[in-house]
């Protein structure tokens, strides 16, 4: 094994009597783009790896992969929170990029453009970023993920500027680890998902690819956090790559007693209700009135915040108090579904989608983003109508 530092962090190593060299980046770095076209200009190399999924390797070379987003689907599938979450993660580079006039990922589109001009393969090597993110849930605990998303928030809409020399200094890190900086630093539950296993994955990524493609020369471009972790797994080898790669690629198995809970909750709020009956039809009215306007109220004040159309904040109020009846069924589901119909996205909206989340207003502007939120707040709203209106039953029954 030989190490050469230049302008990035460098590391060659032999494998299997293939050589790969690892190349240290910062995602937003005109010296990172500089250096990998140097290297490829070298013309050493027969593949090139690079630190991106298929989703965001099709991103990346399909940028109008956005515009044929299906906001129906999404909603119905439950897939709204991860979409807003990836769209945060965008914008937070999205804004790095704009202050320096460089795109995001210039030094993985430098490498995919040069392979795919010069006829080389392009490995992708990193772990698809929405199996890393429900890994990252499922690390931390559920009262604790408010504070994540929060943070991701902040650092979206973030107005302080950072210096060229800071931006160099993120090869110290990781994209998303420094997206979540606040909350990563010493953090086991969030360090495993985010860097260390995705160092095993794309160590085992190429393992798999040096044993049998028999590629003889492979530059990876990974981010620099990376670098001296996926080097070690490299150096000390990796048994069977390809079952490393599917224990980490498989998604967490869902806790039962989660999903019990609110199915708890709807067996408490009936037995209230049929209490209250039994008690005296004026106390069961009454108590029904309780769950719906509390619910109702709160589910679209939710609606309210996110600039939903009127009749989709009515539909929140009408919604909520139905479906938390039915943990099947979201009010977010309704809401967002209804919102769409009233307000059906333009291409102009996917187009400009990158650009209006780095900023806080536009969140609430391109009608993409806004159904994101109106779903996001909708769906608190009813989640926090459900418990103060349970509490409120409860209260009167005891009272």
């Amino acid at each position: 094994m030989k190490e050469q530092i230049d302008q990035q962090p460098r590391a060659d190593l032999w494998i299997s009597g293939s050589r790969i060299t690892l190349l240290g980046t910062a995602h937003v770095s005109r010296a990172s783009a500089e250096q990998v076209r140097e290297l490829l200009a070298t013309g050493e190399y027969d593949a090139v790896a690079v630190e991106l999924c298929p989703s965001r390797y099709n991103a990346l070379i399909d940028p109008d992969t956005l515009a044929r987003m299906d906001l129906f689907k999404v909603v119905r599938e439950g897939k709204a929170s991860m979409v807003a979450a990836n769209l945060a993660l965008g914008a937070y580079q999205q804004r790095l990029a704009e202050q320096f006039g460089i795109e995001p990922g210039a030094e993985q589109r430098a490498a995919v453009d040069y392979a795919r001009e010069h006829h080389r393969p392009v490995l992708l090597i990193d772990r698809e970023i929405g199996v890393t993110l429900k890994r990252v849930l499922n690390n931390v605990p559920w009262w604790k993920r408010f504070g994540l998303f929060a943070g991701l928030l902040a650092s979206v809409i973030s107005k302080e500027e950072v210096t060229e020399a800071e931006i160099e200094g993120l090869k110290e890190g990781d994209m998303l680890e420094t997206t979540f900086a606040e909350f990563a630093h010493d953090r086991q539950d969030l360090f495993e998902p985010l860097i260390e296993e995705r160092d095993r994955y794309m160590a085992a990524r190429l393992l798999q690819e040096v044993e049998g493609k028999g590629h003889e020369n492979i530059l990876a471009v990974v981010g620099a956090g990376h670098l001296k972790g996926i080097r070690r797994y490299l150096e000390q080898g990796l048994e069977q790559p390809a079952r490393v790669i599917s224990e980490l690629d498989r998604l967490p198995s869902p806790r039962r007693w989660p999903k019990l809970i609110p199915w708890l909750i709807v067996a408490l709020v009936l037995l209230g209700f049929a209490i209250g009956f039994n008690r005296s039809p004026e106390l069961g009215w009454q108590l029904v009135w309780d769950w719906v306007l509390i619910n109702g109220a709160l589910s679209a004040l939710g609606a309210l915040v996110a600039a939903a159309h009127p009749l989709t904040v009515m539909t929140a109020f009408v919604a909520a108090p139905i479906t938390s009846l039915n943990p099947t069924v979201g009010a977010g589901m309704v809401t967002a579904a209804v919102e769409v119909y009233l307000r059906k996205p333009q291409v102009g909206d996917f187009s400009a989608l990158r650009h209006d989340t780095t900023r806080l207003k536009g969140w609430w502007k391109n009608r993409v983003s806004r159904t994101l939120l109106v779903f996001l707040f909708s769906t608190l709203g009813s989640a926090a109508g459900t418990y103060l209106a349970g509490f409120r039953i409860f209260d009167r029954l005891t009272g």
